[in-house]
C-alpha cells in the first residue's frame, strides 16, 4: 500500500479479454497524466476498433485521485462505466485509464451481466498492467547566501530532497523537490539559519 506521500500507477499497458454468450469485451489498462493523454488514446481505440458497438471507460487522475469520470457509450446507466471505476479504484491506482471495447454477440447480457462483463475485463487489463510507486511532492526555492551553503547542502542531504536546478552566485537559490512527508522536518531544520527563505512555486 502507499504511504500518505506516493501514490499508485501504471507503468505500462495492460490488455484483457473477456468473452459472454458471443459478445467480445477487450479492455484496454493505460498510464495517463493528463485530460489530453486520455483523449489520444481513445482517439487510437476508436481508429483500431472502428466497428465495435460501444467504447466505456473510466478513468482518475490525480496524486488524491481528485479528478475522475465514468462513460457507458450506450449501455444502460451505470453498466459499464461504473464498474470499470470500481476496479480502477480497488486496485488503488490513480493516472489510470482503462476503455473496454464491446463487440455484440447477438444476445443481451442484461444489466447484471453486463457490469459482471465489464468488471472482469477491466480487472484483467489492470492485473496484467505493471504498477509503480510514486512521490507526492512540491516544488520550492530555497534563498540563502553563499556563506550558509554548506549548512543548507548538509540539510538537503540529511533529508535526501531531490535538487531540481541549483544557482550558485553570492546569493544562491536552489530549486528543490520535497516530499510532503518532509516539508515539516525541512521546515523545523531551516529555523536556526538565518536568513534562509523557502518559497513554494506553482506544481
Amino acid at each position: 500500500m502507499p504511504s500518505s506521500d506516493t501514490y499508485l500507477m501504471l507503468n505500462g499497458p495492460g490488455q484483457g479479454l473477456y468473452k459472454e454468450k458471443g459478445s467480445k469485451f477487450i479492455a484496454y489498462a493505460r498510464p495517463v497524466v493528463t485530460e489530453e493523454d486520455i483523449v489520444a488514446v481513445q482517439q487510437e481505440l476508436r481508429k483500431t476498433h472502428y466497428d465495435a458497438r460501444h467504447h466505456c471507460y473510466a478513468w482518475i487522475l490525480g496524486p488524491q485521485g481528485q479528478q475522475y469520470r465514468a462513460n457507458d457509450d450506450g449501455e444502460p446507466n451505470h453498466s459499464a462505466g461504473d464498474p470499470i471505476l470500481g476496479q480502477i479504484r480497488s486496485a488503488g491506482l490513480t493516472n489510470t485509464l482503462v476503455i473496454v471495447v464491446r463487440y455484440f454477440g447477438g444476445t443481451k447480457l442484461g444489466v447484471s451481466g453486463l457490469i459482471n462483463a465489464y468488471k472482469t475485463a477491466a480487472a484483467m487489463a489492470l492485473e496484467e498492467a505493471p504498477v509503480q510507486e510514486k512521490l507526492i511532492t512540491q516544488p520550492y526555492v530555497l534563498h540563502f547566501e553563499y556563506a550558509q551553503m554548506a549548512e543548507v547542502m548538509r540539510l538537503v542531504k540529511d533529508l535526501d530532497l531531490i535538487v531540481v536546478q541549483q544557482d550558485f552566485q553570492a546569493s544562491c537559490h536552489l530549486h528543490i523537490s520535497v516530499r510532503l512527508s518532509l516539508l515539516e522536518p525541512l521546515k523545523r531544520g531551516l529555523e536556526p539559519l538565518y536568513m534562509v527563505r523557502l518559497e513554494a512555486l506553482e506544481d
